[in-house]
């Protein structure tokens, strides 16, 4: 079944058995930025059902992790859906940013996949590793080839680990640190990459499938880096954005994105 077919018979679900507050009673515009693949499909799936509660939602989509940030900021976005709370609060932090958190939506599993070697066993000494540059999926990357034996970081290792800290690294991996949107384009370059789980599948990667190995979906990182909702302090209240949360832990939007995603490892985190 492809997914627009299946999109059409989720909404017709959710417009039947959604208990969802009254409509607005003015029709509200909300302008979210997007990754395109899997929070604008996911987007996409919701507008008509939003459209009944009085909301007018525009998807606005980009494809990279600084720009939505920036325009939230700048207020040419009411909300933005596409990064994980570690990479919020670092990116406040590095860029004096006033964004912060709604909600939780989905988890999408971070893998190393497979370039000029087909196999984690066959991985030879220098082997050329490529991993995110931003801090903490770089750290979560480094963890993901630590859980592979790969490297061993020090004890205790956060989210601002970096291959600076890596303590040992005995086959001499030499990682390269990538902007994450440019690495599924690099890995015909690398002998193994780690990708985070939208771009691979916007790459035509399946982690179910293609990937080497996978974070766990019951891991501390599953916990951690779910994807969700954030919009710019103030705005917590929002009646539209508020709409748009309702609907989206809504349990056909959890059926949607499980069946599918579920090759990739997707899973809903409400």
């Amino acid at each position: 079944m492809n997914r627009r077919v299946l999109s059409l018979i989720l909404a017709l679900g959710l417009a039947l058995t959604l208990g969802i507050a009254p409509a607005l009673a003015d029709n509200a515009k909300l302008t979210v930025g997007a990754s395109p693949t899997p929070h604008g499909e996911i987007l996409g799936f919701v507008v008509p059902l939003l459209a009944e509660q009085g909301v007018d939602l525009i998807v606005t989509e980009f494809t990279d992790y600084v720009l939505p940030n920036l325009a939230l900021e700048e207020g040419d976005l009411d909300a933005n859906y596409f990064q994980h709370r570690p990479y919020l609060n670092d990116f406040n932090a590095n860029n004096g940013t006033h964004l912060v958190w709604l909600a939780d939506v989905h988890y999408e599993p971070m893998g190393i996949y497979p370039g000029k070697v087909k196999s984690l066993a066959d991985l030879p000494d220098g082997a050329e590793v490529a991993v995110p540059n931003d801090t903490t999926n770089e750290a979560r990357a480094l963890l993901l080839l630590e859980a592979e034996g790969l490297i061993k970081l020090p004890e205790g290792a956060g989210l601002d680990v970096t291959v600076k800290d890596i303590a040992e690294n005995p086959k001499n991996l030499k990682i390269t640190e990538l902007e994450a949107a440019q690495i599924p384009r690099a890995l015909p370059d690398f002998d193994i990459a780690v990708i985070n789980g939208n771009y691979a599948l916007e790459a035509g990667l399946v982690a179910g499938t293609d990937a080497l190995a996978i974070e766990g979906k019951d891991s501390l990182a599953a916990d951690t880096f779910a994807n969700g909702v954030v919009v710019k302090e103030g705005n917590e209240e929002n009646e539209a954005a508020l709409k748009l949360v309702e609907v989206l832990h809504s349990d056909a939007v959890r059926a949607f994105i499980e069946e599918t995603y579920k090759d990739a490892g997707y899973q809903a985190k409400f």
